[in-house]
Formats: C-alpha cells, structure tokens, sequence
C-alpha cells in the first residue's frame, strides 16, 4: 500500500489572476504536509501546463518557472511517501490526456481499494504511468467524462468506486473542481481572494495568500468553480462525518481551523487533559517542537508547573515523522533537536511530544535530556497509543512495528529511558476537540475503522463507530 499525507492548493479568477504565484505562496504554508516532491498545474485559455519536481517549493520552483505557468486557474500539490515509490512519476499534480480534453488531478489522502481498482481497469485496458492511487483517480474521472456532459458529473461517478481518504481538486479546460470524500477524511477549505475562488487543505494556506476564508468542503461535496460562478453538487453527501483525529494532534499546523475546530486549542486541550490524567511533581514543562510546544502550554496552564524552551529546533530539518526510512529519522533527531542545557540542567522535567510509534526517537530525546543534565524526565503524549495501522493516508506502520502493541506501558517507559510515561486517553478525544457532537477516525487508536479494512482476510467490515 502507498501511505501518503499530502497537501492541495487551487485557485480559479478572472482574467489578469496570477494564479501559479497565489499558489507557490499556498504551498509553502502547506509544506508542512509533505516535502519529498511538489508542483503546480494552470490552465491558461484552455490548455493544462504542468511543472513538477523532487523536493521542497522553494527548491522546484524559480522565478524563471513560475514566469512560465500563466493562466488564471492553478492547482498545486506537495507530498511525501513512505512505503511508495519517492520518484518523479509519482509527483503531483496528474496530467491526463484524453479523448475530450485535458484534465490535471492534486490528490490528498490515501484509498483502501487501490488494488482492487487497479486491478479491474487493467484488464480493461488501462495502462498506468505511476505507482500512485491518485493515477487510479485520474483514470476512474477521465474514462467517465467521455460518457457524461461535464466533468463533475464524471468526478461525481468515479467517487462511487473510491473507498477511503481523498481530498481532490481536478482543473479542467474551463472548470475547477474541489471533492471531498463522504466521511470527509482529510481536511479541505474555501475561500475567496479578491475575485478569485480558493481552495486548501488548510485555512492557514487561505491566511498566507491574503484569502477569506468562506467555509469547509462537506463530507462527499462537489464544488464547482468556473466563469458562471460557484455551484455545488451534494451527490454523494452521506450526512457523516470522520475526520482524522491526528490531523489536530500532529499534521495540521497550530493557526489552522479544520471543520470549524482551532488546532491550537485542541492542542491546548490536549495538554490539560493530560495534566488531569497524569499529574508529577516537576519544576519544569516544555513541547517537543512543533506539534508538542501547545499541547505543553495546555500542560502548564492545568498544573501550575513553568513553561520553559527546553529545546531548539533546526528549521531546516523535515518532520521526523515522515522519513522514509528508520535511519533518516534516528539521523534527523540528532540534528533537528538540541536541548537548551540551562533550562534543564538539574531539574525534574515534563516532556510533551505528540506520538510515539516505534519509541526509538523518543528514546533518543531522553537520552539527550538526561545527558543534558535533567535529573527526571517525565513524559507525557498528547495522543493514545498507537495500536492499529492507517489505511487512510497517516503514515501508521503496520501492526509488527507499533511498540504499544508488543508492550505495556511500563515497558515502553523503560524503553524510552523515562522516569514516568502517560498518553492521552482514548475515551478524552472528544474532549480535546471541544464538542461532543464532532465526530472523528481514530481508528489507529482504537481499531475501529470507519470503513472497510483492506487488510481483512475474510473480507469483513468493521462495524461503524461515530465517536
């Protein structure tokens, strides 16, 4: 399987709108969710150009190539892989040709039935360029516009087959189209930018380019965006929500609002949940940069225990978390953090980190603590354990490497070096985002999935869960 986290960005103006700029400016504040590869696609009088490559936006991107994309409709991709090829076919956004035009794709998300799919059109014929499920998508949508009269109708038909996690904007000749999956998944936002219509995987991307933001894309919502206005296609709306609970634990950046939920103070909440739940006597509290550092402040403000800067982060290092590889995320860590000694040194100490999947880089972090002077360190996660894979598009490994599957919590605690160890209960997630009424995935948590589980022997579905 291909586990991918991702981010989009497209817009759509009248004539004169530098849309490749708008979205070079998107993506950067969405690079966050992906740095192995990016590009931007624009539609410029009803031709698609397309430039992509391997790396970060300000590394593709020059003002020579931007001066190339005109058009005033873009879409814009960044990305990572982890157990999918990292390689320049499978860089976004997708440009298909076929028999009524030309359609470019930006994918967000990951499908439980890939292989399913990819099998079927095979044997019909398909040829596929990419080791992408994305390709799928694109495949699925252009097949269907050859038997329909627009290309939502065929977006519309093609979501029929998909199962799992997709955010999708596909920019046509004259159109751009914004799709959400049923159970909204991943997150997607709109919002306008003088004449121009907007769209991003976050509403801090909105906030970046200087846009409005209008609202978030329903669950199983079709936008439509093009010279006659917006409209909106409800075909495939189910009326249920699961959102992925880790987007406001880890992936979403702390300024964004998703589903009308501040990150920031889920995080916040996050971190007096934890200080209610599991209370140490310690002279100081400080985050693990960056998704830690407000989960921390939560911490805190519940215990009455300082907040200091314990580390400081290397900036230009990517998200441990997203490495492909076990070394680069051990050879990162080593880099990417360093503790300040004087805010340490001598003292029982808290420690918030988001996550622990295979406890190695929180054992790393101790260890660096504890070398750092620390007398204790205590840690604490802002998250449950982690006890079942993602089929979704988190990059959750399969059950073999969780180490909360293989140990208990005493024995992760001596793994790691810690003096004490608590995660976030299960049950409290609710509770981090503020409304009961909200509902959620946290099926890598709890083992209840949403959907199909593509894994399952005998074919069976998990029983529906809205927690």
């Amino acid at each position: 399987m291909i586990h991918e986290e991702c981010g989009v960005f497209g817009i759509f103006g009248p004539e004169g709108t530098e849309a490749a700029t708008a979205t070079y400016y998107g993506l950067f504040s969405l690079q966050h969710r992906g740095q192995e590869s990016c590009g931007i696609a624009v539609n410029h009088q009803g031709d698609v150009h397309v430039y992509k490559d391997m790396g970060l936006v300000s590394e593709v991107f020059t003002q020579s190539n931007l001066d190339a994309l005109v058009g005033k409709a873009a879409i814009g991709h960044v990305r990572y892989s982890t157990t999918g090829q990292s390689i320049r076919e499978n860089a976004q956004p997708l440009v298909t040709r076929y028999s009524k035009g030309t359609l470019a794709l930006a994918h967000n998300g990951n499908l439980s039935n890939t292989n399913q799919l990819r099998a079927q059109l095979e044997e019909q014929g398909a040829i596929f360029q990419t080791t992408i499920d994305s390709e799928v998508i694109a495949y699925l949508i252009a097949r269907y516009r050859s038997q329909t009269d627009s290309v939502e109708e065929a977006v519309s038909l093609a979501m029929e087959h998909l199962e799992g996690a997709y955010c999708l904007l596909v920019l046509s000749r004259g159109k751009l189209i914004a799709a959400r999956d049923p159970l909204g998944f991943r997150p997607l936002c709109m919002g306008q930018l003088d004449d121009a219509i907007v769209f991003a995987s976050e509403s801090c991307a909105l906030d970046t380019v200087g846009a409005t933001f209008i609202r978030d894309i329903e669950p199983g919502e079709i936008v439509v965006v093009d010279r006659d206005g917006i409209r909106s296609l409800r075909t495939q709306c189910q009326g249920r929500r699961h959102h992925c609970i880790f987007e406001y634990i880890y992936f979403a950046r702390s300024d964004s609002q998703l589903d009308g939920v501040s990150v920031y103070e889920a995080r916040l909440q996050a971190g007096r949940l934890l200080a209610e739940q599991y209370p140490v006597d310690a002279d100081i509290v400080f985050g693990v940069p960056d998704s830690g550092l407000d989960a921390a402040m939560g911490y805190s403000r519940a215990s009455g225990i300082p907040l200091v800067r314990g580390f400081v982060k290397n900036n230009y290092i990517g998200r441990t978390f997203i490495k492909p590889s076990q070394v680069q995320r051990e050879n990162a860590v080593r880099i990417k953090l360093n503790p300040v000694q004087s805010s340490v040194k001598g003292k029982r100490v808290v420690m918030v980190d988001d996550s622990i999947v295979r406890g190695t880089t929180s054992a790393r972090i101790v260890q660096q603590l504890k070398l750092a002077g620390a007398t204790e360190v205590h840690v604490r996660i802002s998250a449950p354990p982690f006890m079942w894979p993602c089929y979704f598009g988190t990059d959750i490994p399969s059950t073999d490497e969780l180490t909360a599957r293989k140990n208990t919590l005493d024995e992760i605690r001596q793994m790691i070096g810690a003096d004490s160890l608590g995660f976030l209960k299960v049950e409290s997630l609710g509770e981090m985002l503020g409304d009961s009424k909200h509902t959620y995935c946290d099926a890598c948590f709890s083992g209840q999935y949403p959907t199909l589980d593509p894994e399952a022997q005998d074919g069976k579905e998990y029983a529906m869960q809205a927690h």
